[in-house]
This record gives structure tokens, sequence and C-alpha cells, in this order.
């Protein structure tokens, strides 16, 4: 019963035009519909480049442009529903209370995971040499 309920009220969002709390979360909702309007963008570019290719240049370019404009409408659409935009709108909050750190901080620390992934791939370089010598000498034949 609940799933009517919110198939209920996420259709007529569709054909709605208003934005909801238009001056809260602008940021997070907008980056949110340019990844979905992105994403469909590359998803359409490749059904013309791949399924369509043989079809004529109507519907290699038609289908995929219609499609993209649907999607993208339902994304801009999606980030203006009440409560998919009210959790945005926390998102953007919460991010607004972050804590990022220094450039000298982040340097130091990016340098730390490089040489500690320097140090444990040598290890294991190691491990390995050890163990193919290993069982080269006991006469292991590797291809079995």
């Amino acid at each position: 019963m609940a799933g009517k309920s919110v198939s209920k009220s996420l259709v007529p969002e569709l054909f709605r035009f208003g934005l909801y709390k238009p001056n809260q979360g602008r940021m997070v909702r907008q980056f949110t519909f340019f990844a979905v309007a992105v994403l469909a963008a590359f998803g359409c570019i490749t059904l013309a480049n791949e399924q369509l290719r043989t079809s004529g240049r109507f519907i290699q370019v038609g289908v995929p442009l219609v499609l993209w404009g649907l999607v993208a409408w339902t994304g801009f659409r999606s980030v203006n529903y009440a409560r998919f935009a009210d959790f945005l709108i926390s998102v953007e909050a919460e991010l607004l209370r972050v804590t990022w750190p220094a450039r000298q901080e982040v340097v130091r620390a990016t340098i730390v995971v490089v040489v500690t992934m320097f140090l444990f791939g040598a290890y294991l370089f190691a491990v390995d040499t050890i163990w193919v010598f290993l069982f080269r000498l006991i006469g292991f034949n590797e291809m079995g």
C-alpha cells in the first residue's frame, strides 16, 4: 500500500514546473542534476553509436535526444521532489559543517599513503620472489 502512495506522489511531480525550496541546497541539487544529465548524455551517445548505428540518421539522432530530454527532465524534477530535495538540502548543510584539512596536512598525508603503498608493494614483491625461489628449489613446476 505504501508503494502506491509513493508512486502517486511521484508521477504528478514530473509534470510540475515549480521549484521546491529554491534557495536551499542549491549547490548540491545543481551538481546532482548535472551528474544525471551528463550520465544520460553518455548513455545516449553510446546508444546512438552502438545500437542505432545502422538506423537512419533521424532515428540515430532523434531517439537519443528525446531519451536524453526525458531523463534530464526526470532528473530535474527529482531534485525538486520534496523528500529527495530535503535530503540534498541536509547534505549541503552537513558539507558546510565539515572542517577541511589545510593544504600542508593533505600533502603530508598523501606522502605517507604513497610511501606506504611502495613499501607494501616491495614487501609483496620480496615475498613472491622468495616463494618462487622455494618452489623452483623443490622442483615444483609452475605450468603443471
